[in-house]
């Protein structure tokens, strides 16, 4: 009897030395109990709970049914308020409250309310305090001379009281590292990993403080081909999640990180980027490219940024617009006057004012060079889609071709219905598509060539060619756009600081086939404001405003050595509809912009 007690004695000993060392059995030694340290009346704080937004938390319900919750953080002196509430659909759906914008390396103080229940007995709970610490913001950084800081620091230059509950995402990047070059993917017939940097996505306050960043080291990765390329297309869905892509993916992410799906694209198309529209019936247009395509002269080549697909909320690819079938690939008129130092991100100050000659450009054509270069015909840069927008009216997509300079509509037919940009170099089943020049009456405007008389203009190698929809009609179609200004009037300027940039805004008949110019910024700017590739021109519903980034702005540039001697210092801009001047101006420092846009709190957390 004394040695079975002795050893029921040891065993109960080494039960509990496990349970206090973490070594429980199968099932835990203490049965299924919850103890986690819980700061207030809920349960445990979780600190960047998906691993993808660290100023992100959630606080878990503890236990309870939690319904009715309401956020504020509270800002710093002088800082901006962060207020939201909670549907109990997203408190379900992360287990707790989600709390957005904490500050960076601060003891941050998060007041929420809401009611709890348990064991048929409920409680309201009005302003409990919880103190979460968030740390450092840190990413990867590119380790040249002149980076200072891990995210771009944000000079507030002008903000209207009616703008100041704004927060701006910015869809950034870092320069390209030897880490992101090491893996090439475009030799020798194309591919999108030579644009192959590292993500800098953020979100910031009205007073330029950093309140949201992603650490994108869980779903991206320099050497893995199909998990790396550069973020583009940020969008944020009705529902409130972003939808981007990068590389060989297309994906759906939530505020919190949480993933709602990150795929790889359909295997007959490859290059991601610039372009994931939400349509209004719940599809996606994605701008991809061809994985194999035989070209009339036999090659089988991969494409460059010429395909639009429609995929649905399955994956599932229910469309195709091949632009080489529907458009000239061969119209060569821009791509002869490109500046061959900015072609997009292709950024080479040592080629800065160089253009192609025709005698180059043919050939070339005539060649086996293919991939990303500028060339006329499929398999090269013909086209550059740098957007596309849907019009629910007629069933018609509305692509931008920066290589193209012109904003198209192209039907489900396949057919082209109208072409917004200079009439120079079309064939004839094309040149009857473009748009007449009218003034405000209705007057034929007089143009000859690429130039016109007054203040309209074309676009040139321009961005985001986007359909406003709450003005738009059957009839009226409003375009926005950010017209870059590259090769303006088909020609380089004299002087390289003689470039500008403009956001712009047309008001187009499609009945009559006309196009009224109706709103321009950027000209008075000059050079300074320039972007010479991306950038963005959208208007916001929610305060009938224009916001505008124009994303690669700012640079210093040495025009006796061909050299850049900063990173570029982007604006935003954002404009009550139809004033010349800015409401808001911030300014970001050293820093390669892709596009930006307001962020809507309500959408992400209030659904």
């Amino acid at each position: 009897m004394q040695t079975r007690m002795t050893w029921i004695a040891a065993a109960c000993v080494a039960a509990g030395l496990a349970i206090s060392s973490g070594a429980y059995a199968i099932g835990g030694a203490s049965g299924p109990h919850v103890g986690y340290p819980a700061s207030g009346k809920l349960g445990a704080v979780v600190l960047n709970p998906y691993e993808l937004a660290p100023l992100t938390a959630v606080i878990k319900n503890g236990g309870y049914t939690v319904t009715d919750a309401e956020v504020r953080i509270v800002p710093k002196e002088g800082g901006q308020e962060i207020k939201y509430k909670v549907s109990d659909t997203q408190v379900r759906t992360h287990g707790g409250i989600p709390v957005f914008g904490l500050y960076p390396d601060y003891r941050n103080t998060v007041e929420v309310s809401y009611t709890r229940f348990a064991n048929g007995k409920s409680e309201r709970v009005e302003k409990e305090i919880y103190r979460i610490y968030a740390g450092p913001a840190n990413i990867r950084t590119a380790g040249y001379a002149g980076v200072t800081s891990v995210f771009p620091k944000a000079e507030v230059k002008k903000m209207d009281p009616a703008f100041s509950d704004r927060l701006y995402l910015i869809n950034n990047m870092i320069a390209a590292t030897p880490e992101s070059t090491r893996a090439v993917w475009n030799n020798p017939m194309g591919g999108a990993l030579e644009w192959n940097r590292y993500p800098q996505n953020a979100i910031y306050d009205t007073k330029g403080e950093l309140r949201w960043y992603m650490e994108p080291s869980s779903i991206f990765n320099y050497h893995d081909i199909y998990r790396a390329g550069i973020m583009m297309g940020f969008r944020q869905n009705k529902d409130g999640a972003f939808t981007w892509g990068y590389g060989q993916r297309y994906v759906k992410y939530d505020l919190m990180g949480r993933e709602i799906w990150n795929r790889r694209l359909p295997d007959g198309y490859n290059d991601f980027s610039h372009a994931m529209d939400p349509m209004q019936n719940g599809n996606y247009l994605v701008r991809v490219a061809s994985s194999d395509h035989v070209r009339a002269d036999g090659k089988h080549v991969r494409t460059v940024r010429d395909v639009i697909i429609e995929v649905d909320p399955n994956g599932n690819v229910v469309d195709e617009w091949r632009l080489f079938d529907i458009l000239d690939p061969y119209r060569d008129n821009v791509l002869k006057v490109l500046d061959q130092g900015a072609v997009c991100l292709n950024i080479d100050a040592s080629q800065a004012g160089k253009t192609l000659s025709a005698e180059q450009l043919a050939e070339q054509d005539k060649s086996d060079k293919f991939g990303d270069i500028v060339g006329s015909g499929a398999g090269r840069n013909w086209v550059h889609v740098n957007s596309v927008d849907y019009d629910p009216t007629d069933d018609s997509i509305i692509i931008s071709s920066r290589h193209q300079s012109a904003l198209i509509k192209i039907g489900r037919d396949k057919k082209v219905k109208w072409i917004m940009g200079s009439p120079e170099g079309w064939k004839k089943e094309f040149a009857d598509k473009v748009l007449t020049p009218v003034d405000s009456k209705g007057n034929k405007i007089k143009c000859e060539g690429s130039k016109c008389e007054g203040s309209f203009d074309w676009t040139w190698t321009q961005h985001t060619g986007w359909r406003v929809d709450s003005m738009s009609d059957k009839k009226t179609f409003i375009l926005s756009v950010f017209d870059n200004g590259d090769a303006r009037g088909m020609e380089q300027p004299p002087l390289p600081d003689m470039k500008y940039s403009r956001a712009v805004f047309f008001k187009i008949d499609q009945e009559k086939m006309t196009v009224e110019q109706i709103w321009e910024y950027g000209k008075e700017r000059g050079h300074d404001w320039y972007s010479p590739v991306t950038s963005l021109t959208e208007y916001m519903p929610d305060k009938k405003s224009v916001f505008v980034y124009s994303a690669t702005a700012g640079a210093t540039y040495n025009f006796k050595t061909g050299a850049f001697e900063s990173a570029p210092n982007p604006y935003i801009d954002e404009f009550k509809w139809g004033e010349k001047e800015p409401s808001v101006e911030i300014q970001f420092k050293g820093t390669s912009g892709y596009q930006a846009m307001p962020v809507d709190l309500s959408k992400a957390f209030s659904q």
